[in-house]
This record gives C-alpha cells, sequence and structure tokens, in this order.
C-alpha cells in the first residue's frame, strides 16, 4: 500500500510575504476556501502575533474552514503560541505551528543565544503549547545548515516535550536534492524517538530546486509531510509549488508509490485565484499551471498529440482543470442562472444584498461584452468583495482624451471617505495621465514600484487585469482591479491599492523590520535585537 503524504499549504502565511502579496481577510478566507475545495491537508492561515490584521484572518479562516486543519505561525515563546490558540478557538481542527531558529549564524547574530538556551527555550515553548493543543509542529529554522549532532538534541527534545510534527526547512534555498534527502534520512535515523512524529520538508527557492529537494525530503529522507504554496509563491525565489509536487506525485507514482489526498481538479482554479488576489502573475511557461502547460507549436508535436496524447503529454490538462473557456451566461441571463454559477465556481455568497450587487456588476459587464466567461465572474466577484470592505477610495467615473503629437489627459471622479471628487491632469499617456489625476487629491506620496496588465479571457473583449504596487513606509501592497476599460482597470488598481495603504490593519510585515518582542527565558539575551518577517522559515 502506497504511503500517504501529507500536503501542508502555507500560501497564507509564507506565500503572503512577497513584498507586495498581503492580503485582506475576505481574500485569506476565499482562498482558503478553495484550498479546502482541494483538500488540503493542513492550512497555514498566517502567523497571528504578527498584526491584529493577521490575527483576525486567521480567526476568520478558522471558522469558515470544516474539513481541513488550520495552523498559526508562533515563535517559540509563551506570548506568541497563547496569541496562536486565541486565533485558532473557531477551528474544528487546529495545529499551532512554534519555530526557532537552530542554525550557528541565526543562533548567534539573530537570537543572540546560546545553544543550549535555544534547546531549553525550544522544549519549554512546546510543553506550554501541549497544553492549549494536540497537535503542535516544531519548525528548526534554518534547519539545513544547522549542526547535526545539536539539531537531534533539539529534536529528541521538543518531541519528547509532545511535537506531533517536526519540520526541518531549507529556509534560504540552500539544498541540493540528494544531500537534502540525505540529511532528513541521518536525523531520522539518529532521533531515539523520531517515529513519535510526522517529519516535514519546507524548502525554498533560490536556486531553483526546491520541488526537487522536497521529493527528495519524501523519497530519500523519509518525511511525510512537504509545505508548499500556490503558484510557488513566497519571498524572495518563492516556495515549493504545490501543483508540481502533486502532480510529480501523480504521475510518478512508479517511482515515488506515495499518495496524497489533493483534488487535482482543482489546481488551475485555485492557481487563478491566488495570482487574480495577489495580482502575482503566472509566468506562461510555468509547470502544470503555466498559460503554456500543454501548448503544442511544434508540428511534429502536434501530429504526435493527434495521433496519441501520451505521445508528448504526460498528464491531462483536464485532470489539473484545465478546460476550454466556457461561455457560461450573457445579458439576457437570469439571477438564478447567476447565483448557480456562482455555486458551481465554489464561491459563496451569504448575504441577500451582497448577491444583489454582484449581479448588477454582472448585467453591466454583460451589457459592454457579449460573451461572460467563469474567469469573468471571479473578477467580478472580487470586485464585489472588495466593495464590501468599506473602501476609503472608490472608483466612480473617468474620461480622457488621448491624440498622435498631443500629450493625453484623464479625468477621474471617485470617493475619498464620504466626500465624491474630482481631478484632471496630464501624462505619457492615457494610464499615466488617470494615475496623475488621481494622486492629484490623495497625495499619498507612494512610490510605483510595478504596472501590470493582464488579459483576463482571450480576445479583443476581454477585461483587462490591472495590478499596481506601492510602497510607502517600508510596506508594499498589491492593488488589483478589472474592466472591459484598460484606462478604468487601472484607476480602479491604483485605487485599490491606496486603499490598503489607507487601512491599518492591513499593515503586514513584508519588507520592514519587526521588533523581536517575546519573553525568552532570557530575555536580556535578545535586547534591542530585530528580525525581517522574511526571515521566517
Amino acid at each position: 500500500m502506497s504511503d500517504k503524504v501529507i500536503i501542508f499549504d502555507t500560501t497564507l502565511r509564507d506565500g503572503e510575504q512577497s513584498p507586495g502579496a498581503s492580503m485582506t481577510k475576505d481574500e485569506k478566507v476565499r482562498i482558503a476556501r478553495q484550498l479546502e475545495r482541494l483538500k488540503v491537508d493542513v492550512i497555514e492561515a498566517g502567523f497571528a502575533a504578527s498584526s491584529e490584521g493577521d490575527f483576525q484572518a486567521i480567526s476568520a479562516v478558522a471558522a469558515a474552514i470544516k474539513d481541513s486543519i488550520v495552523c498559526s505561525l508562533a515563535r517559540a515563546n509563551d506570548k506568541d503560541i497563547t496569541r496562536a490558540s486565541d486565533a485558532l478557538k473557531a477551528a474544528k481542527a487546529k495545529r499551532i505551528h512554534a519555530f526557532l531558529a537552530t542554525s550557528p549564524l541565526h543562533m548567534a547574530v539573530k537570537l543572540r543565544m546560546s545553544p543550549e538556551e535555544v534547546l531549553e527555550q525550544a522544549k519549554r515553548s512546546i510543553r506550554f503549547a501541549r497544553n492549549l493543543a494536540e497537535d503542535i509542529e516544531f519548525s528548526a529554522e534554518d534547519g539545513y545548515r544547522s549542526e547535526v549532532d545539536f539539531l537531534c538534541r533539539v529534536v529528541e527534545g521538543v518531541i519528547n516535550e509532545g511535537a506531533t510534527t517536526i519540520n526541518i526547512p531549507d529556509t534560504v534555498g540552500y539544498a541540493t536534492p540528494e544531500l537534502y534527502g540525505e540529511f532528513i534520512k541521518t536525523l531520522r535515523t539518529r532521533v531515539p524517538n523520531s517515529d513519535k512524529a510526522v517529519w516535514s520538508v519546507h524548502c525554498h527557492n533560490d536556486l531553483g530546486m526546491a520541488v526537487a529537494n522536497s521529493l527528495a525530503g519524501v523519497k530519500i529522507g523519509g518525511a511525510r509531510q512537504i509545505e508548499c504554496t500556490i503558484n510557488g509563491l513566497g519571498e524572495r525565489a518563492g516556495n515549493t509549488a504545490l501543483e508540481e509536487i502533486v502532480m510529480s506525485l501523480r504521475t510518478r507514482k512508479d517511482y515515488f508509490d506515495m499518495v496524497c489526498g489533493i483534488d487535482a481538479s482543482q489546481i488551475v482554479p485555485a492557481s487563478k485565484l491566488v495570482s487574480q488576489i495577489t495580482g502575482f502573475v503566472v509566468q506562461p511557461n510555468k509547470a502544470v499551471v503555466g498559460a503554456n502547460a500543454f501548448a503544442h507549436a511544434s508540428g511534429i508535436h502536434q501530429d504526435g498529440i493527434l495521433k496519441n496524447r501520451e505521445t508528448y503529454e504526460i498528464m491531462r490538462a483536464e485532470d489539473v482543470g484545465w478546460s476550454t473557456n466556457k461561455i457560461v451566461l450573457g445579458k439576457l441571463s437570469g439571477r438564478n442562472a447567476f447565483k448557480q454559477r456562482l455555486q458551481e465556481l465554489g464561491i459563496t455568497v451569504e448575504a441577500e444584498a451582497d448577491l444583489n450587487e454582484a449581479f448588477a456588476r454582472f448585467k453591466a459587464l454583460a451589457d459592454q461584452k457579449a460573451e461572460i466567461f467563469d474567469e469573468d465572474i471571479i473578477a467580478i466577484m472580487s470586485d464585489s468583495a472588495a466593495a464590501e470592505e468599506g473602501e476609503h477610495y472608490h472608483f466612480i467615473s473617468l474620461s480622457q482624451h488621448s491624440e498622435t503629437g498631443e500629450r493625453p489627459k484623464s479625468r477621474v471622479t471617485f470617493r475619498m471617505g464620504e466626500k465624491e471628487v474630482s481631478s484632471e491632469a496630464e501624462g505619457n499617456g492615457p494610464v499615466d495621465a488617470s494615475l496623475n489625476a488621481i494622486e492629484e487629491i490623495a497625495k499619498s506620496g507612494a512610490e510605483q514600484l510595478l504596472y501590470s496588465v493582464n488579459a483576463i479571457t482571450s480576445g479583443t473583449q476581454s477585461q483587462g487585469e490591472v495590478t499596481v504596487r506601492l510602497a510607502k513606509g517600508g510596506r508594499i501592497v498589491n492593488g488589483v482591479g478589472t474592466d472591459p476599460d484598460i484606462i478604468a482597470a487601472s484607476a480602479k488598481a491604483y485605487l485599490s491599492a491606496l486603499n490598503k495603504l489607507h487601512d491599518p490593519s492591513q499593515a503586514k510585515l513584508n519588507a520592514q523590520m519587526t521588533p523581536w518582542v517575546t519573553h525568552w527565558c532570557n530575555p536580556g539575551s535578545y535586547k534591542n535585537s530585530y528580525l525581517f518577517k522574511s526571515e521566517f522559515l
């Protein structure tokens, strides 16, 4: 019988550490529900102690999810662990995930703690956590660069204290597959009580080997949990890509002889949702979920596919959720048909008023384009979800003039707080003019880091999806806007980003330093120490 591999998804926590990938509470809940449909075993919803916004988001996810374990990250101290436990109170099944660095570099420079202090703190924290939850995971941050003898002592100690999962992260993406697999195997062999916990791998993609390292940790090392994210989202070069892990295990079952409980048909919908919410566009040649993943341009390849699919395809596009864009609705479609399609797409609308608002948006879009695709409906619901959050800035209308040889002008009307305002400005192009017009009034002073355009569906009638990334005061946020008019979509995206900068609850820890606010066994050992959130696992 094949061994079961636990899929631990950390899109909402580690994935969110990508600069600009911060998600609102409602966005986290939407993604969590899709992860539940994907049948992910464990959903790491966030880091409860990092901010009040993250605490509320974890609480909301915990209340919404019924079939998956909901997890919160915590530093290995009583305050963080208590905060994680409080955030998970509504969860049907919960896990507390405590971490502490074990590499010589991290202990000396970041923690300013001796190895013995780290060992004692690790044991103490798990002992404390065990009183609050039965399912406890311990991560040895920068585990792969830790000394084996010391790491064995730490792991043995935390298992004795009640840790049920042991995670050995390759925090900086330094590992290579064979060596990482052997490293996990060595630890499991040398730790006397290793059989009393599930071993887990968590790899980063700095050298492009996160998936290979994770699979080696399972195949060679004997780990039975893989930590990953949708689209490989994550800080720096990203995390292990969930979709690649799942399809590797399925496609090469002859080699791995392992199974996971993932519903692969939900992979592409999950990929599209995460991409739409975060603004991180999936590269066309990305494995499994890229637009070209199942495309064949070569005549020889096309001939082979027509004769027998298996000549050039090792998996079916349909198996991971790819299908031809299905025209589902039009301007003559009624409210019930719209509601039914929402249900088929896994989108839950609880309030009647919210459904009515979304339907009104659908009708408005149907007047602009003849064919409405699933992706259009998802975009409509994303706009509706954003509107529910009580935006400070809200797009109303736009007019612009462009003529060859003349500088474009744009006039934008939008709501700012309770007041409706209008502004006119020039720019290098119509988009630049529109954003300049908004900034004339908003005066945010934010730096624009990214502007990108993506067609939601095919054809010139497609809605445009625009992502604007802004930075201010150490915070980086993404704004996403959709509209058949790409200029209007750009204005919506800019206002969306301004809303996130304006909302204090959205103040994430991306790209900014956060005090190490804890009470260890020796508070003086880390006084005045700071760490980047990007260092977490």
